[in-house]
């Protein structure tokens, strides 16, 4: 775990973790294996698209780390 996020978009959840795992994807190889310890699902895609734009932000960031916060190691 090098302590970094990985967010992204997929209407395919599953089987854009296998593809992040085996190496598939060019920006995350280096950084592999990944695992999944939260998403959420959007009804459309604007929604979805919205969400990840915010979660990539430092306010986006601060979300995930409080709500996880039991979850992740101290960085």
């Amino acid at each position: 775990m090098d302590g970094k996020f990985y967010t992204g978009f997929t209407s395919d959840l599953k089987k854009r973790l296998k593809m992040h795992n085996e190496g598939k994807i060019e920006s995350t190889k280096l950084r592999k294996p990944f695992d999944l310890i939260y998403y959420e699902a959007c009804y459309h895609k604007d929604d979805a698209l919205m969400r990840e734009r915010y979660l990539k932000t430092t306010y986006g960031h601060k979300y995930i780390r409080n709500r996880l916060k039991h979850h992740l190691p101290i960085f």
